[in-house]
C-alpha cells in the first residue's frame, strides 16, 4: 500500500503553547498512527533565524519543543523527526529553488507585503528592517517540502499561500528541467476545520508575536491556571447569558472536550454561567488532558542527550531520502561530475545530422533509467532501470566509449530500430 506522505514543522522561536498543541502537535502525533501515513516531523530552527537573533532562546526553543513532541506521544521509530538544520542539501534546495523563482511571486507574499504596509503607514522606507530571510521565507518552506515530495502539509489557513507558493515553484523547476519526468508532486494543504486556529488571551490568533500565548507545560498547573484566567472577556455579571461566540472561552474548550462536552459548556454560558466558573471549567478540561502530558515532559527536558540521540537518528532516516533527490537535481540543472564527456553547444549544421542525447531520468517507484535518442528525438536505445543515477551513468559512460555491448538485459531497441543504427550514433561520441 502506498503511503501519504505528511509533513509537518513548528518553528523554533519559543515555548510550545496551547496553540501549537492543538493546531499542530496533537494532529500530528494522530496521524503518526495511521498505517497509511508516512510521517515527517521537524524543529523549523533555520526559519526561527529570520524572526529571532537571540541564540539562547533558539537553542532553548528546540529543546522545549523537541520535548513537547515526544511527550505528546510521537514515537520516532514510527515517524520521521528531525532538526531542519541537521539536513544539508534542504538550504541547497533553497537555492536551487531561488534561482527559478520569480521576484514578483514573492512580492505577493502576505508576510512581506504586511511589514512593507506597516513601514508605509509609519512613514518610513517601505523595505525598512526587512531581511532576505524574511522576503524569500517562502522558498525556504518549499525547500523543506519538496526535499521529501510530501503529498499534503497541515497548516493554518495563514499559511495557504506558502503550499501555492511551493506548488508554483515546484511545477516550474519540472518543467524547466525534468521534461516528461517531474521531479517534485505538488502539495497539498491540509486543514483541520475543526480547529485550525486557537485564540489567545485577547481573542486574537494565538501566537508568540501577539504575546497572547496559553502556556502548554512552562509553569506546569498553576500558570495554566493563571493564564486561563487573565483570557479577556466582557463585564456580563454571573446570571447574565454570556454570547459563546463573543469570546474565546467556547473555542478552547471545544479544543479538548468532546461534542457533547462542548454543547453542554455552551449551553452554561447562555444561562449565566459566571466568567470565574467558565474559566475553572475550561482549566479543569484542559489540565485534565495535559497533566499525563506534563509529567512526561519534565523527566525528557531534564536528560537533554536522549532528545539529541532520537535527533540524530531522525536526520540520519531523513538525509537517506533528500541526499538522492538532490543529487539527481544537481545533475538536472547541470551541477554534475565530470565522469562523461560534456555536452557542448555547436551551431547546425545541415549537412550533418544533429548529435544524438543520452537522456537520464527517474522513474515513478523511484529507480533510474535512461534513453538514447537521435538528433529529432526518436528513440533509439531505452535503458535499463538501476537502483541509483550512479549506475544507470556509468552504463551510459560505458557506451559512449564504444566499452559496452547492447542491447543488454533489460535494455531494448526503439520501433523500427536495428542494432546498426544505435552503433552508428554511438560511434558518434567516440569520434567526438
Amino acid at each position: 500500500m502506498r503511503k501519504t506522505r505528511v509533513l509537518t514543522g513548528i518553528t523554533t522561536t519559543g515555548t510550545p503553547h496551547l496553540g501549537n498543541y492543538v493546531g499542530a502537535i496533537r494532529p500530528a502525533v494522530e496521524a503518526s498512527l495511521d498505517a497509511s501515513v508516512d510521517a515527517f516531523y521537524f524543529l523549523a530552527d533555520y526559519h526561527a533565524l529570520i524572526k529571532c537573533d537571540d541564540p539562547a532562546r533558539i537553542e532553548r526553543s528546540r529543546l522545549e519543543i523537541a520535548a513537547t513532541w515526544l511527550a505528546a506521544g510521537l514515537n520516532p521509530e514510527r515517524v520521521t523527526f528531525y532538526r531542519q538544520s541537521d539536513i544539508p542539501q534542504i538550504p541547497e534546495l533553497t537555492w536551487l529553488l531561488t534561482c527559478v523563482t520569480a521576484k514578483g511571486l514573492m512580492n505577493r507574499a502576505h508576510a512581506y507585503k504586511a511589514s512593507v504596509d506597516a513601514n508605509i503607514a509609519q512613514d518610513e522606507d517601505p523595505d525598512a528592517g526587512i531581511t532576505m530571510g524574511l522576503y524569500s521565507y517562502p522558498i525556504l518552506m518549499a525547500a523543506d517540502i519538496l526535499i521529501f515530495n510530501a503529498h499534503k502539509v497541515p497548516v493554518g489557513r495563514d499559511q495557504i499561500q506558502h503550499i501555492e507558493m511551493a506548488r508554483d515553484v515546484a511545477a516550474r523547476f519540472n518543467h524547466l528541467f525534468g521534461g516528461s519526468h517531474e521531479f517534485f508532486v505538488l502539495p497539498e494543504a491540509l486543514i483541520e476545520e475543526q480547529v485550525a486556529t486557537l485564540p489567545g488571551l485577547d481573542g486574537r490568533k494565538m501566537s508568540k508575536s501577539y504575546d497572547n500565548t496559553i502556556p502548554l507545560f512552562e509553569g506546569g498547573a498553576r500558570l495554566l491556571k493563571d493564564s486561563i484566567a487573565r483570557i479577556v472577556t466582557d463585564s456580563r455579571a454571573p446570571g447574565e447569558p454570556k454570547d459563546p461566540e463573543s469570546n474565546a472561552l467556547a473555542t478552547l474548550y471545544q479544543a479538548f472536550a468532546d461534542a457533547e462536552d462542548t454543547v453542554a459548556y455552551r449551553a452554561a454560558l447562555s444561562a449565566g454561567l459566571s466568567w470565574g466558573e467558565a474559566k475553572q471549567r475550561l482549566f479543569q478540561k484542559v489540565d485534565e488532558q495535559i497533566a499525563p502530558l506534563r509529567e512526561r515532559y519534565e523527566t525528557l527536558i531534564a536528560r537533554p542527550a536522549d532528545i539529541e540521540d532520537v535527533l540524530q537518528a531522525g536526520a540520519a532516516k531523513a538525509r537517506a531520502i533528500a541526499a538522492p533527490l538532490l543529487e539527481e537535481l544537481r545533475e538536472a540543472v547541470g551541477l554534475r561530475r565530470f565522469r562523461a564527456p560534456v555536452t557542448t553547444t555547436r551551431s547546425n549544421d545541415s549537412s550533418e545530422p544533429a548529435m544524438p542525447v543520452f537522456k537520464q531520468y527517474r522513474e515513478s517507484d523511484g529507480r533510474f533509467s535512461f534513453k538514447l535518442v537521435d538528433g529529432e528525438g526518436s528513440l533509439l536505445l531505452q535503458g535499463a532501470q538501476y537502483p541509483s543515477p550512479r549506475d544507470a551513468g556509468q552504463r551510459i559512460v560505458a557506451l559512449k566509449a564504444g566499452d559496452a555491448a547492447f542491447p543488454a538485459d533489460g535494455e531494448s531497441l526503439g520501433d523500427g530500430v536495428d542494432a546498426e543504427a544505435v552503433s552508428v550514433a554511438l560511434q558518434r561520441f567516440v569520434e567526438d
